[in-house]
């Protein structure tokens, strides 16, 4: 009786291919193993009584439908973050390509935030709302959970604002990226 190959498609592999990498989970090789995973953009922000605070992610997740719940991640919690963690809601906007400078300034500390050209409005409960924002999702913060430096956050949605469909923005390898209907699908 022949015994089946365990590997059926052993053949079709190429014999020149590099073996697979294996390293230490070290910080490091953590984020090279993420580098080249895509993500969605999201600017999420909050009003806090100093003043409207938020920061660029690409920790967004949906969560739930029913209840509509989402999550997402920030460093620590302290300036933006910290803002973000005592505010009573937050809006997470689902960013479009066109809005990459936005993105970019809310990335980096000091640069300008929340200006009139950026496109800021107020929701009328009083949170900053981008106006151009393909998806605007008002939340509640429901549980907060610490790993590491880190926060994991999840968030009961409470409203959900839609715009106009536009090439969504992605992030890979360091890079943003313009993801749209005529790219290619495979």
């Amino acid at each position: 009786m022949a015994v089946p190959d365990p590997n059926p498609l052993a053949d079709s592999l190429p014999t020149d291919a590099a073996p697979p990498t294996l390293l230490d989970a070290t910080a490091e090789a953590f984020k090279a193993a993420f580098r080249d995973h895509p993500a969605g953009v999201a600017l999420i922000t909050a009003m806090t009584p100093l003043g409207p605070v938020g920061l660029t992610a690409s920790s967004v997740a949906s969560v739930s439908a029913d209840p509509a719940a989402l999550s997402f991640s920030v460093t620590r919690a302290t300036g933006s973050a910290g803002g973000l963690l005592a505010a009573e809601s937050v809006v997470v906007h689902l960013l479009a390509a066109d809005q990459v400078e936005v993105a970019r300034a809310f990335a980096r500390s000091g640069a300008p935030r929340f200006t009139p050209e950026q496109g800021w409005d107020s929701l009328p409960t009083g949170e900053p709302w981008l106006v151009g924002a393909p998806v605007a999702l008002r939340a509640r913060i429901t549980h907060t959970l610490p790993v590491g430096g880190s926060s994991l956050v999840v968030a009961e949605v409470l409203d959900v604002h839609l715009g106009e469909r536009a090439p969504a923005l992605v992030y890979r390898d360091r890079r943003f990226h313009a993801i749209d209907d005529a790219s290619p699908q495979v």
